[in-house]
């Protein structure tokens, strides 16, 4: 199947589906890609969750078959890009599951659907990431190529292999410095408690730039319950925990659905 399928239901050049739907499925899990990152990243996500839950992954501009678009620099208007997409899946369960950069965008286009459009999601993941309020400025994305390979190595991900070969280093630096430019400028303009869906967060245990306290304080941006779960790892921790990463997000999406709102009940899940 077309990775452009979604075209067809006038979903744009923003949606990938890797795995065509078999049947109806009872939800839909949008996945959000960290700075640079790609949809592709989230590909095992979809064939791991083949006939038990709607996997779309979102493509921003400036990667992959959108190379040529320019990258948007700015949250509020990559956020409202994201959640006109969206609009044709809320006729269902509609999850997010965001990564780094990829979280703070979910949590804007929730806000955005829930207060624009009167839609809420049934569950938002964040992962890697503080919450809206403590996003740090930063002038990362003003420095040159060398300083803004250093921190995607010191972070590990697939993306930093990459940027040893010269060729793919060319494609992907554009992308990571337009994304770094969107957080390192992104100011929190939302309210307390502007969603009410569940929030769980996951972090590595050894990632520098996010603490537990920091991550316990995304309940500050629901009404609904949050949950913090920590794993073995740094920023990109969930590289190597891809099996409970995914069966966790599955459970709590489908808990979510039987029970809007409240989530499942808490499970000791991080490995040690």
């Amino acid at each position: 199947m077309s990775v452009h399928a979604d075209e067809e239901a006038g979903r744009g050049v923003w949606l990938r589906r890797y795995v065509p739907a078999a049947a109806p499925l009872p939800a839909t899990l949008v996945c959000l890609p960290h700075a640079g990152g790609a949809p592709t990243f989230f590909r095992p996500w979809a064939e791991r969750l083949a006939g038990s839950l709607d996997v779309v992954p979102v493509c921003y501009p400036g990667r992959q078959d959108r190379f040529a678009e320019p990258c948007i620099t700015r949250m509020h208007v990559l956020a409202e890009e994201v959640a006109a997409a969206l609009l044709p899946l809320t006729d269902r369960p509609l999850a997010l599951f965001g990564h780094s950069m990829g979280a703070a965008l979910g949590y804007e286009v929730a806000r955005l659907l829930r207060r624009e459009h009167g839609k809420d999601v049934a569950h938002l993941f964040v992962s890697g990431m503080v919450p809206p309020h403590l996003v740090p400025a930063g002038r990362r994305h003003l420095e040159g190529d060398e300083a803004l390979m250093a921190d995607i190595l010191e972070q590990g991900g697939t993306d930093a292999a990459m940027l040893a070969d010269e060729e793919f280093r060319a494609f992907l630096l554009p992308a990571i410095r337009g994304d770094y430019r969107l957080m390192e400028t992104y100011t929190f303009s939302g309210a307390d408690r502007a969603l009410n869906a569940p929030i769980t967060v996951y972090y590595g245990r050894q990632d520098k730039d996010v603490s537990a306290e920091a991550a316990g304080e995304w309940a500050r941006h629901t009404t609904g319950p949050t949950e913090v779960l920590d794993f073995p790892g740094g920023h990109f921790y969930l590289q190597d925990l891809l099996e409970p990463l995914v069966a966790d997000v599955e459970r709590r999406v489908l808990a979510s659905v039987r029970e809007p709102g409240r989530g499942p009940r808490p499970t000791a899940l991080s490995p040690r």
